[in-house]
């Protein structure tokens, strides 16, 4: 198949798989064309009140805050008081869903909470942002695809860099054959930043409502290094840097590969863990991913070889990209023009918040739909999955089971603590 033939099949395909995973979405009212979409952010410390600017910064009304902790409840109402009316304060999600007005709800909680917030969300009738990872398990994260579709959601992923020019640069060199066929993938991502020694039993401070933070999680003892910021090294809760960066990087080799509605079928490698078990997520780790096509995706932590970013490798050159970086060997391959007629064009938002306000509007998927957020994230715990393990595991992406595996498939999913359910 020559170039221009094999482009113009790349294109008609991408156009005809796009109309196939695009269903409609039909809209809970009808906006007007400068009305004001009305958000309830849930989560409001760190990347939550960043969310929060963003939205604002958007064009968005944040109507409604919700979070655990009264402190960060108070600040996240300053932050939208600076300029705006003051929102509605709220201690539990689930009261803030009865309320009437709220549009869509921003969910930048610990992972543990991504799901089941998620699907209440969608079936309050409500568009919902989640920060990535999409999902703490993998059959979480099906349930929340299958939520949104079943109640006609728009759901966006926070994996932001799929809005950022550079990222979509090297996907369009990858997926339009400019380094010629992809041979092999290098994904790199950072050490743990655990605090240390989380110590003895801490008294829960009056401000934060524990219990309801647990939530669904079991039940342990309060100590500060488990909670806000700190949640992401506890399998209670999260994945490490495998479920934090994995989820951004590993999401654009998804993207580059064409991989966005599938996914590896075996994963092996190796993994090093904390020799005091100050935290329980990988401190190193070296995992191979091997696709049905033969392509081998590298994923390194602490490995010198590795940079931190996405490297895809092909038999005419290769293509790195981190944020705010793209190199290109050749570096001619970065002066090709991404917009001729002949290219198969990758979806293109140049900022990720206005992407899903736009969406929520026109009702058609975003750039980081549901689905994708839900095969990235399946690709993290794959990867967390044979690092606890310590072997290899096949995975079949049109099931998502992991065949004749009891062990490996029981991971895939877990047990909500009581009262919660799936």
């Amino acid at each position: 198949m020559n170039r221009t033939t094999r482009r113009a099949f790349l294109r008609r395909s991408a156009l005809a798989a796009s109309a196939f995973a695009a269903p409609m979405i039909l809209p809970r009212r009808v906006f007007g064309a400068n009305e004001r979409i009305a958000v309830a952010a849930v989560g409001v410390r760190n990347q939550g009140s960043g969310n929060v600017r963003k939205f604002l910064a958007a064009g968005a009304d944040i109507v409604a805050i919700c979070d655990v902790d009264s402190k960060v409840a108070a600040d996240g109402v300053a932050i939208v008081s600076e300029n705006n009316p003051a929102p509605k304060v709220f201690g539990d999600y689930r009261q803030m869903l009865e309320e009437q007005g709220i549009d869509a709800v921003l969910i930048t909680t610990p992972d543990h909470w991504h799901a089941r917030m998620t699907i209440d969300s969608c079936a309050a009738g409500k568009d919902v942002y989640c920060e990535k990872p999409l999902s703490l398990t993998i059959a979480e994260g099906r349930r929340m695809v299958n939520a949104a579709r079943e109640h006609k959601r728009i759901v966006q992923t926070g994996s932001q860099q799929r809005s950022s020019a550079e990222f979509w640069q090297a996907c369009m060199l990858v997926r339009n054959g400019i380094i010629g066929d992809v041979t092999e993938v290098l994904v790199g991502i950072p050490d743990p930043n655990h605090p240390g020694s989380i110590g003895d039993v801490e008294p829960v401070p009056p401000e934060l409502n524990y219990e309801m933070w647990l939530g669904p999680a079991p039940l342990k003892p309060y100590h500060s290094k488990r909670v806000h910021y700190n949640f992401r090294f506890w399998w209670d809760y999260s994945g490490g840097q495998m479920t934090n960066f994995g989820a951004h990087h590993l999401d654009i080799a998804q993207w580059g590969l064409g991989m966005d509605q599938s996914g590896p079928v075996a994963v092996e490698g190796t993994a090093e863990f904390h020799p005091q078990k100050l935290h329980e997520v990988t401190e190193k780790c070296r995992l191979v991913y091997t696709y049905a096509n033969g392509i081998r995706m590298t994923l390194g932590q602490g490995q010198k070889d590795i940079p931190e970013g996405t490297m895809f490798i092909g038999t005419k050159g290769r293509v790195y990209v981190n944020r705010g970086k793209v190199v290109a060997e050749p570096m001619d391959l970065a002066k090709v023009s991404l917009e001729a007629p002949e290219m198969t064009q990758l979806y293109r938002s140049v900022d990720h918040t206005k992407d899903f306000l736009a969406c929520i509007k026109s009702r058609e998927l975003p750039i980081c739909d549901v689905e994708i957020g839900h095969r990235s994230a399946t690709v993290c715990h794959l990867g967390n999955m044979v690092a606890r393990l310590g072997r290899p595991v096949k995975w079949d992406p049109v099931t998502e089971t992991c065949p004749g595996d009891a062990e490996a498939q029981a991971m895939t999913d877990r047990e909500y603590r009581g009262p919660w359910k799936h």
